[in-house]
């Protein structure tokens, strides 16, 4: 048995309820963990607010969560970030590899299943520009060719793993719970946001008063703070609030990127049907690489075994079958077989930059 397998074993009853009901739609309130407890009685889960608390830390202190708070949206914050594929030769990989890593640009690294283009990363930037410089740079110190895929569209980023147990279809929402707010279409932050943002990145302080927390820590009044992150959510500066799971702990050990080289006359119409199934965590549209990459489509799905994962790959075919006539050929899964580098996005830089 894996740690993972014994780990999601060892959750309780309330344990699931609280993964489960809190991967979003957690209250912005001075007290949040009050109504969030109320909420779990009402579903006939009996906890307290401290008891509900005390829970949220022992879970994020055993590395079930990763983090408790706002899931920030990096892309809505400044800068820009790109996926790009390249090929690591196998007896040069670790080498090539190494020379990725050491740009402090590269957020993320994964190897993948495929015949040849094996090296997967995120780089992160404040300014767009800096992309083909990285790039360029990485090319001339391993002699190998990038191919940058950046999002042309997004449909879905919505990572959520559901477990059995309580609450199954997570739909607790108490996003509502907060002041009344009304969107900006400001697409810069000020000096305070830009405090706030980088304070609660990492999460926010599990205590009975996070947000008031959070306001000391900045030098802000705590009813700003409240506004401010409820306004962020209404804005899509924050992705949603609650409990950040980690999916390996939770037994979603198996990660599958899907592309698929989907015609561009329905690709606006199958985004939105693979973005609706509820398994489906990320889902973009990216531009092709001629005689290296056919694919415009990726649709990530995560399962807890191999049968798992395989059905929910079926089920996008067959989601996608609905609008083309899908081909062998037309498709494929690369999953990760490893995790090369994970930083996380330098959200220093690019707020700072987009900072009036």
């Amino acid at each position: 048995m894996s740690r993972a397998d014994a780990d999601v074993e060892e959750l309780t009853e309330l344990d699931r309820a609280i993964v489960n009901a809190f991967q979003g739609g957690f209250p912005v309130v001075e007290r949040p963990f009050e109504p969030a407890a109320a909420a779990l009685c009402e579903r006939g889960i009996d906890v307290t607010a401290d008891e509900l608390l005390e829970r949220v830390r022992h879970l994020d202190e055993s590395g079930v969560l990763t983090r408790f708070g706002a899931l920030v949206n990096a892309q809505e914050i400044g800068g820009t970030a790109t996926l790009v594929a390249m090929h690591a030769p196998e007896d040069r990989f670790d080498e090539v590899v190494e020379s990725v890593n050491a740009h402090r640009e590269v957020a993320h690294n994964y190897e993948r299943e495929h015949p040849h283009l094996n090296v997967w990363f995120v780089v992160s930037v404040a300014d767009e520009s800096r992309v083909e410089e990285v790039l360029a740079e990485i090319e001339a110190e391993t002699g190998q060719e990038t191919y940058n895929l950046p999002k042309e569209r997004e449909f879905r980023v919505e990572a959520k793993f559901m477990l059995d147990g309580p609450v199954p279809d997570g739909d607790i929402d108490l996003s509502d719970a907060g002041p009344e707010v009304k969107p900006e279409s400001r697409r810069t932050l000020t000096p305070a946001e830009r405090d706030l943002v980088l304070e609660i990145q990492g999460g926010l302080p599990l205590t009975e008063t996070p947000y008031a927390d959070v306001a000391e820590a900045i030098g802000a009044e705590t009813e700003w703070v409240v506004r401010t992150i409820q306004r962020f959510d209404t804005e899509g500066k924050v992705r949603r609030v609650g409990v950040i799971p980690n999916h390996y702990a939770l037994g979603y050990t198996e990660n599958g990127m899907t592309v698929w080289n989907v015609p561009d006359d329905v690709v606006d119409d199958v985004g939105p049907a693979v973005a609706g199934l509820d398994f489906v965590t990320h889902c973009y549209r990216r531009p092709r690489h001629d005689g290296v990459w056919p694919y415009n489509f990726f649709a990530m799905t995560h399962g807890r075994d191999e049968k798992e994962s395989q059905e929910r790959i079926e089920r996008v075919r067959e989601e996608m079958a609905k609008y083309w006539d899908v081909g062998d050929d037309d498709w494929d899964t690369l999953f990760s077989t490893r995790i090369l580098k994970k930083t996380g996005i330098r959200m220093e830089e690019r707020a700072e930059a987009n900072t009036e």
